[in-house]
């Protein structure tokens, strides 16, 4: 069975075909063809989300994680965030959450947030 993507990896958008020997075609680059490989034995996503925030001014905290993580973990992930608050200030960067539902990722701010 071959599956079929459209790489993601840079503006190109090639269409990659994977076989089941992990032969990857259509790729114009070599990140297409670990990037095929990588979607169907182990697919990987950035989760961005927000916070809850004790601030006045923000009521929500911008967040992602910092590394993709597996797909399998995202609902996980998730409840962990949901559970999270942030204590203002906060800067772009800042570990919100270390190793995040044990996905090897940290849950980081993405905006610097101030009294």
């Amino acid at each position: 069975m071959k599956t079929e993507l459209t790489c993601i990896v840079c503006p190109r958008g090639c269409h990659l075909v994977v076989d089941e020997q992990l032969n990857v075609t259509g790729n114009s680059c070599p990140r297409g063809a670990v990037y095929g490989k990588q979607e169907v034995t182990d697919p990987r996503r950035t989760v961005t989300s927000t916070v809850k925030c004790d601030s006045i001014d923000f009521a929500v905290c911008p967040v992602k994680t910092n590394k993709d993580i597996s797909k399998a973990k995202i609902f996980a992930v998730m409840d962990a965030i949901n559970q999270a608050e942030v204590h203002v200030p906060v800067h772009v960067g800042d570990v919100i959450v270390s190793n995040i539902a044990d996905s090897g990722a940290d849950l980081v701010c993405t905006r610097t947030l101030l009294r």
